[in-house]
């Protein structure tokens, strides 16, 4: 591939949360993808936005976050997902606001360090409802703050009319010397439902290409297309220093079941990769259609709506006692918060795995909604006592700890579990309310596999 089109690339971020980031970014990805592959992107800890990535690109969208990864790290994984993809440009939608992340000072978990990291240039994407001057203000604000981020363009969303445009348009420009590629017309028809944690999945919305069809169109008919990728073209040369996402082992052929389905959805790409570069082979299967387990030596159940489908997992009896069969036999189980659910005794009174026997009920308000540092206190089937892992967690569900349980982290930083832990361990199943990126723990899969191959 020729390293100008590795070079190719763009940080499309917002100037807060609610201006229409997802919309636009994943109508770009789509318009553009009929003239080039894209491979996208998604800053922070993100598993719903990058489904309409996909969708839009036809490769799957990877996640970028300077709370999990160095800025080597970073690089590594915007190359390794272009090389994946065979792509020629890799396209990067921000988080909240540019700047927005754990720190009102510094560069952690926002949009800005991922910039910084790959030297990319970025296209601000303002909400200028009721704004013509003040726009300038706004984008003045934002090139001033930090020198480092180099705004080449700016997007306005929620255009009353052309007039409005062409006003705001020459507003900015002229006091920002910043060029405006566009405006996108408010329009209820490009708006879609949410949920609880944000965008519905993807996988959900059978009508969803009709949407991210009408997303495109209206990037097509608005924005100026040859000038981002001529931002794109221009965007310079990306730091060389590179790191490992993961550590890479000798180990043993295993199987690994990994569910998958309307229900469960939520990993890291690189999760998975990296468990198939420790020589794992990975085996999907549905906890919402199949019978029973298929023949693998460990289970990996990551997030999602179990509480949605509950009455669907509930009435699936042989797959609830194939995974407590599968458990009390001692077989490694790693959970992560839909999964943790799924292994209680019941979700909202609905039975579930009962590999636990506590039950999980669903509140109206988040229960937890954080980057996460965790430390290990007990040896497990990922880790051992005293090692930091990082992740993130973001539930509206709490599991009633009716007696003691046995905890594998310490929570540094977040909610857990309950009194700062989390991560509840029996035989060889840990399951936690804590999402793990391999880029945060490198020995995350050869851990696992170890532990699956010892059985």
């Amino acid at each position: 591939m020729c390293n100008d089109y590795l070079n190719m690339r763009i940080v499309l971020a917002g100037t807060g949360s609610g201006v229409g980031k997802t919309t636009i970014s994943t109508g770009i990805m789509k318009a553009l993808s009929d003239e080039i592959k894209i491979q996208p992107f998604k800053v922070g800890p993100d598993y719903i936005d990058p489904t309409y990535h996909t969708l839009a690109t036809g490769n799957k969208s990877r996640n970028l976050d300077s709370f999990f990864m160095s800025p080597g790290q970073i690089r590594e994984a915007f190359h390794r997902g272009l090389k994946i993809s065979k792509s020629q440009s890799g396209i990067i939608e921000g988080v909240r606001g540019l700047y927005e992340g754990i720190s009102p000072i510094k560069d952690v978990g926002n949009t800005a360090s991922i910039a910084k990291a790959l030297n990319s240039p970025v296209i601000l994407i303002l909400n200028s409802r009721s704004l013509v001057k003040s726009a300038a203000a706004v984008v003045l604000g934002f090139k001033t703050l930090d020198p480092q981020i180099r705004i080449e363009g700016i997007i306005l969303n929620q255009v009353k009319n052309k007039a409005h445009y062409l006003k705001t348009k020459e507003a900015v420009e002229t006091f920002t010397d910043t060029p405006v590629i566009g405006g996108i017309p408010r329009d209820e028809k490009l708006t879609v439902e949410e949920r609880h944690l944000g965008l519905v999945p993807a996988v959900e919305r059978e009508n969803l290409y009709s949407f991210i069809e009408k997303w495109s169109q209206a990037v097509q008919e608005n924005i100026d297309l040859e000038a981002l990728l001529n931002i794109m073209h221009n965007a310079g040369k990306i730091p060389s220093h590179r790191e490992i996402l993961w550590r890479k082992v000798k180990a043993p052929r295993v199987k690994i079941g990994v569910a998958w389905d309307e229900v469960f959805t939520f990993y890291y790409p690189e999760n998975i990769e990296s468990l198939e570069d420790n020589n794992a082979h990975i085996v999907p299967f549905s906890p919402y259609h199949d019978e029973e387990l298929p023949d693998v030596d460990a289970l990996y159940i990551g997030g999602g709506y179990p509480e949605v489908f509950s009455k669907e997992l509930e009435s699936n009896h042989s797959m609830r006692q194939s995974i407590k069969k599968f458990h009390l036999e001692k077989h490694p189980i790693y959970a992560e918060c839909g999964g943790l659910i799924y292994l209680m005794k019941s979700v909202n009174q609905h039975q579930m795995c009962g590999v636990f026997p506590y039950t999980a009920d669903m509140r109206s308000k988040v229960q937890g909604l954080s980057y996460v540092i965790a430390k290990t206190q007990e040896d497990n089937i990922i880790s051992q006592k005293g090692e930091i892992i990082r992740g993130h967690e973001f539930h509206y569900s709490c599991i009633n700890i009716s007696h003691p349980a046995k905890f594998a982290f310490q929570i540094l930083r977040g909610k857990g579990i309950m009194n700062t832990n989390d991560g509840i361990m029996d035989n060889n199943t840990l399951a936690s309310y804590v999402h793990t990126h391999t880029a945060s723990y490198p020995t995350f899969a050869s851990n696992f596999i170890q532990h699956a191959a010892e059985l």
